[in-house]
This record gives C-alpha cells, structure tokens and sequence, in this order.
C-alpha cells in the first residue's frame, strides 16, 4: 500500500531529497515549510497529484496541529512523519543570549513535540505509523561552536527514544537520524544565526562565521540518497531505531561512543562504590 509521508522542512536539503524520493516510489507527500513558496520551488520538477503543499512554522503549536489535520483531510492518514526542520545557531556559547538559545530550541526541539503531539493521535487511532525524526551528528557528539544546536539535537534524541518505548504498542515505530555533513541549507548565510554578543577573550580563537561558513555547499553528504534511504527505511518491518548517516558522523560516532565506554569502564569501582546497597 502507497504511504503518505508528511515532513517538515521540505524546501530544501534534507526535506526536499526525502519528499522527491517517496514520491519516486509510488508514495504520496505532504511537504510542509514557513515558505510555501520556496517549498513548491524546490518540488517543482515533481508536480502530482500525490503532493500537497501546507504551511507549517513548527514552532508554532497551533499551526502544527492544522497542518496534521490538513494532512489527514487531503489524503486521509498519516503513515510517516519526518521532522527535518531546524536551523542552527553558531558560536561560543557564552556570547549567545538565552533569547537566541530559547530560539533555537522552539524551532528544533519544540517543533519536533509540536507536531509529534499533533500527529500521535492519528497514529494511535491507525494502530500504524512511522515517525523519523533528523537529529544530527551533533546530537551525539558535541562540538565546538555548537553548544545550543548540540543541546537542542540531543533533546530530539532524547525525547524520541524515550517515545518510542511509549507508543511502541500502539504499532508506531521511531527511528532518529544522526547525519554528518550533508549538502543542506543548514550554513547557508540566509538560515544560520550567530550570537550577537562579543567577548574579546575568545577573539584570538579566529572569527566563528568565518570558520563554519567555508564548509557550506562542500559537506560530502547527498540529500538526495539520504531521501532513498529514509524510503528504503520507512519499508523496513522492523526500521533501526538508530540511524547514522554518512561515512563522517559513522566516525565520529563511533570514536564517541568509544571514549565514553572507556570512561566506563576506567571508573568503574568508584561508580561501584556509590551503591547503597547492602
């Protein structure tokens, strides 16, 4: 059976590769962005009758929810739900405000809950459904500059598999995303923000636009094979529920996970002796 696919952020990288790869296999999409215009521009080649347009800012509850209603008037359910919009916020973290930290977490946080709240209830009346949800490499691994991005991408992290244990029963499964370096938009000087404040004592360190916006347009990652491999995803009867994309973030990851299992297994005893057992 054709699934519908409802996902956010569909204008451009990311969003844009997985719409155009379920509507290559057979599916029907409902793309979603705060610009609609920019959506459509970026599906144009694609124009069907298995596409629909809606907006959707997903920091915004009340949107979200009409957006999912939206969604089930056009094609009736809603089998998987990607929540790939976000953006990033770059820079020391003692130089950003808590406005621009708060702002980070309504897009990439808070519109992952918005529209999983919205959606669930759909899922559980179906007993069925699929909800991917792109975290990052950085939700992993924390890098420099990246502190409020990291934190809110460990928060996706957290939240889906804590979700996932929850509606496991009802038939809905959760995969989450960790991509390295992809082609997106995420660095695109029209989309990344950098703090507004200035402390001369990190100066020497060079100047943070600078450092990040040379990598924009030359990450190694394809949006459009990570669309494939969501739709190969999305077919599986038993989808990981962990998902690293990109020889980068494997890396990365991997040498993480390591160092945090050597930290383990170092303090071992003393974590031992903190037992209150008798």
């Amino acid at each position: 059976m054709n699934k519908v696919w409802l996902i956010t952020g569909a204008g451009s990288g990311i969003g844009t590769g997985t719409a155009k790869a379920a509507l290559q296999a057979g599916d029907r999409v409902v793309a979603t962005g705060r610009n609609l215009d920019k959506v459509r521009n970026a599906l144009r080649d694609v124009a069907s009758e298995n596409l629909a347009f809606v907006q959707l800012d997903v920091a915004d509850e009340v949107q979200a929810k009409t957006a999912v209603e939206e969604a089930v008037k056009r094609f009736g359910r809603i089998d998987i739900l990607v929540n790939n919009a976000g953006y990033s916020l770059l820079g020391n973290f003692e130089e950003m405000t808590t406005a621009e930290i708060e702002r980070q977490f309504a897009t990439n946080f808070y519109g992952v809950v918005y529209v999983m709240r919205a959606v669930l209830p759909v899922m559980r009346q179906q007993r069925s459904g699929h909800i991917i949800n792109i975290s990052s490499v950085a939700g992993v691994v924390g890098f420099k500059h990246c502190a409020a991005y990291a934190a809110s991408k460990f928060a996706v992290e957290g939240i889906s598999l804590s979700v996932a244990v929850e509606v496991e029963g009802f038939g809905i499964k959760m995969t989450v995303v960790e991509p390295g370096f992809f082609r997106t938009d995420l660095l695109d000087s029209q989309n990344v923000r950098w703090p507004s404040n200035a402390i001369e004592d990190y100066a020497a360190e060079g100047n943070v636009q600078e450092t990040w916006s040379v990598y924009n347009g030359t990450q190694q990652g394809d949006p459009a094979k990570l669309g494939d491999a969501l739709v190969k995803i999305a077919g599986m009867e038993n989808p990981p529920k962990l998902f690293v994309a990109g020889s980068d973030a494997i890396a990365a990851i991997a040498s993480a996970v390591e160092e945090r299992l050597q930290a383990t297994r170092a303090n071992e005893e003393l974590s031992k002796s903190t037992d209150g057992l008798f």
